[in-house]
C-alpha cells in the first residue's frame, strides 16, 4: 500500500477518566441481542470456509439482518416447560452458485446456529427449543460483481464510516469483565441456578461505582420464592466480591431491581432455559454490544452492525474492527497519550485499502505536543493498514472476539 494522507488531530478535552460521570453497558452471551450477533457472525465464518474450499475465495455475502422471536413458556418453581420453541431468522444476502455448482447454504446455516447453541448455552436444545427461518437471498448484480474484479484487495461493499478508540477505562473493563466472570465456567459450577442472559449497566460517579445486574434465573433449581432470593442473596454477595477485588471505586451492586418478594412468580426473574429469549425479549442483531464488547456511551461509535458482515470487502465490518486495532496499537506503541480516536471512511467500490479518510485524535499527556508523537503516530497507523491483508484473513478465519 502507497503512503496515505493520515490527519491527525489534538483533542482538548478531559479524558473520559477524568469526567465525573460515565456510563457503560455489556449484553452476555445469552441475552437475545448477542445471540443474534454472535450466531449471524459464526455463520458468516462458516460459508467463508466453505467458499474457500471449494473456491479458493471468500465469496459475497452479508449474514447481518438476524432476528430471534421470543419462545412462550410457562416459569414455575422447580421447572417449567417450554409452550412454543423460539425463531431465528436469518436474513440478507449469500452466494449460492458458481458455475452450476450448488453450495448449500440453508444447511451450512443452520446447522450453524445449532451448534453455536449447543457450545454457548447449557439448556437450550437447538433440535427443540428453536426453529429456523432461512431468508438468505442471492445478492445484486452489481455487489456481486465487485467480487469478480481483479486486485489483491475487493471495492468496498458500502460507502461506510468506522470510529474505534483506545484505552477502556477502568469502568469500561470492569462492566465487560463482569459479565465475562458471571458466564464463566467457574461461576456456573458456584451457581448453576444462573443462566447465560446476564446484563450489566455501569455507571459511575466521581469515584463510586454502580452496578446494576440482571441475570436470568433457572426455574428448575429454585424450588421456591425463599429458595430464590436465598440464591440472589449469595449471587450478589459473590459479585461485590469480584469488583470490589478488582476496582479501587466504591462499589454498590444492584442484582435484579425488579424483583418484589411476596409476589411469587411475579416478583422474580426466573426462565426456563436460562434466557429472556425462551419466552420475554426478542433480540436483533445490532443492537448489542460494539465490536469491542461493550455499549460505552460516553463514547463515539460505529453504527454499523458488524457482526455477519463478510470478512473482505464489506467496511462495515472491516473499518469497524480495524479502528479499534489501530487505536490499541496507537496507544501501546506511543508514549504520551492518554486517548486516542481513530477514523476510517470508505466509498463504495474503491479498494478498501484505500480509504477515503484516515484521521486520528489525540488527548495528550501533560507536556507532551503533537510534535512529539505525529511521526511514531503515523507511522504505526501506516504500518497497521500495510497490513490489511492479514487482518482480513483473521476475520476471515475467527480469530477477533467481536461480541
Amino acid at each position: 500500500m502507497g503512503m496515505l494522507e493520515i490527519v491527525l488531530d489534538e483533542l482538548k478535552q478531559k479524558p473520559i477518566t477524568d469526567q465525573r460521570t460515565e456510563i457503560c453497558e455489556r449484553k452476555g452471551l445469552g441475552h437475545p441481542d448477542t445471540i443474534c450477533d454472535s450466531i449471524m457472525d459464526e455463520v458468516s465464518r462458516a460459508l467463508s470456509r466453505e467458499y474457500i474450499k471449494r473456491f479458493g475465495a471468500v465469496l459475497h455475502h452479508n449474514i447481518d439482518k438476524g432476528l430471534l422471536v421470543a419462545g412462550d413458556v410457562k416459569v414455575a418453581f422447580g421447572g417449567g416447560k417450554v409452550l412454543k420453541p423460539m425463531l431465528l431468522v436469518f436474513g440478507d444476502r449469500a452466494t449460492f452458485n458458481v458455475n452450476s455448482e450448488d453450495i448449500p447454504v440453508e444447511e451450512i446455516t443452520v446447522e450453524t446456529a445449532k451448534e453455536w447453541i449447543r457450545s454457548n448455552l447449557r439448556h437450550v436444545d437447538p433440535d427443540e427449543h428453536v426453529r429456523y427461518q432461512v431468508e438468505l437471498k442471492p445478492g445484486s448484480q452489481a455487489l456481486t460483481d465487485i467480487f469478480a474484479r481483479r486486485g489483491k484487495f475487493l471495492g468496498a461493499n458500502d460507502t461506510s464510516a468506522a470510529v474505534g478508540f483506545a484505552p477502556l477505562t477502568p469502568t469500561e473493563e470492569i462492566v465487560r469483565d463482569t459479565e465475562y466472570y458471571l458466564n464463566s465456567r467457574e461461576f456456573k459450577k458456584s451457581f448453576p441456578q444462573t443462566g447465560e442472559d446476564v446484563k450489566v449497566m455501569g455507571l459511575r460517579k466521581d469515584r463510586n461505582l454502580n452496578l446494576t445486574v440482571g441475570i436470568a434465573f433457572i426455574d428448575k433449581y429454585i424450588e421456591s420464592e425463599e429458595s430464590y432470593f436465598r440464591v440472589k442473596r449469595e449471587v450478589h454477595e459473590e459479585i461485590m466480591r469480584y469488583v470490589e477485588s478488582r476496582v479501587d471505586f466504591k462499589v454498590n451492586v444492584d442484582l435484579n431491581t425488579a424483583d418484589v418478594p411476596g409476589r411469587g412468580l411475579g416478583g422474580v426473574y426466573l426462565t426456563v432455559l436460562g434466557t429472556s429469549a425462551d419466552g420475554g425479549d426478542c433480540g436483533q442483531v445490532g443492537r448489542g454490544n460494539r465490536v469491542n464488547g461493550i455499549i460505552p456511551l460516553n463514547r463515539p461509535t460505529c453504527s454499523e452492525a458488524a457482526c455477519g458482515k463478510n470478512p473482505v470487502n464489506h467496511v462495515g465490518k472491516i473499518y469497524n474492527i480495524l479502528t479499534y486495532k489501530i487505536a490499541e496499537e496507537v496507544y501501546r506503541k506511543v508514549p504520551g497519550l492518554k486517548e486516542v480516536y481513530v477514523w476510517l471512511l470508505s466509498q463504495i467500490g474503491k479498494p478498501i485499502n484505500e480509504p477515503k479518510v484516515v484521521s486520528a485524535q489525540l488527548i495528550l499527556e501533560p507536556n507532551i505536543s503533537m510534535k512529539d508523537v505525529e511521526a511514531p503516530v503515523r507511522d504505526t497507523i501506516q504500518a497497521e493498514l500495510d497490513d490489511l491483508e492479514t487482518f482480513c484473513k483473521n476475520l476471515t478465519y475467527g480469530t477477533l472476539r467481536l461480541c
